[in-house]
């Protein structure tokens, strides 16, 4: 009889013992299995953060312009005569006052409309039908944060918007980088069409689970645009160094 109780004890703990191996074997191959998919989706996952993280950033920014009050204002509002000894030469100069005036309001409403996006305010956020905002998030943690279902984010038809939504947030890096660029492009003769942009430059950081991403969002944003007339110069060349023929305009010569 002690023989026959110790031999079954030796079988329920043989018995424990593979069912406990096999459990840690299948958890450990389950665990396997979905950090190898991850690690197989990430850069899709990445990849279609950044599209969406550009998209909205851009958004938000185009947002944040259109709240301004100012319009894009004439080139010529900008420009002013410069005063010149001769007198068949006319210098002009952009009035710099007024640039930086329009560029450091526009990185003030940039920024600030990037920030009220980070703390969930949902009014500064775009309205996207495939898109999801996560808002008590965006409230505790900061940053913006939205949800995309699997399917959407890689790219298979079969399951379109359905499977575990995947959460991606971004956070605006340090603060909006702006710079002046100004256009010339040359219209018919001694005109110019003038255009002046500021280029508004975001550093973003993408976090997708288990990865992240730098990124930058860029756009440009008119300021002043119009056409520059000068005078017509009474003789006219191709202006390239070739031996093409001049043209003399047919009116009278000034007298000194």
């Amino acid at each position: 009889m002690f023989y026959r109780k110790k031999k079954k004890r030796f079988i329920f703990f043989s018995t424990q013992r593979k069912l406990a191996i096999f459990l840690t074997c299948f958890l450990l191959s389950v665990a396997w299995v979905f950090y190898y998919i991850n690690a197989q989706l990430t850069p899709t996952y990445l990849d279609y953060a950044e599209v969406q993280t550009n998209k909205i950033a851009s958004m938000v920014i185009s947002k944040a312009i259109n709240s301004r009050t100012a319009n894009v204002l004439d080139v010529n509002d900008i420009i002013e005569e410069v005063p010149s000894d001769s007198k068949n030469m006319v210098t002009t100069k952009f009035n710099t006052e007024i640039i930086n005036r329009v560029l450091s309001d526009t990185n003030s409403l940039v920024q600030s409309h990037l920030e009220q996006a980070e703390k969930g305010n949902l009014s500064s956020l775009p309205y996207l039908d495939d898109i999801e905002y996560d808002k008590h998030t965006m409230e505790d943690q900061g940053g913006v944060v939205f949800f995309v279902p699997m399917g959407q984010a890689t790219n298979i038809p079969l399951i379109g918007n359905l499977g575990p939504k995947i959460p991606i947030r971004f956070h605006v890096i340090g603060n909006v980088q702006s710079n002046v660029v100004p256009t010339i492009t040359e219209f018919g003769i001694n005109n110019a069409y003038v255009e002046i942009s500021i280029h508004i430059k975001v550093n973003v950081q993408i976090i997708v689970p288990l990865a992240s991403k730098m990124s930058v969002v860029e756009q440009n944003i008119p300021v002043a645009m119009g056409l520059v007339q000068g005078q017509v110069p009474h003789i006219y060349t191709g202006g390239d160094g070739s031996a093409a023929p001049s043209v003399e305009v047919p009116i009278p010569l000034p007298k000194d």
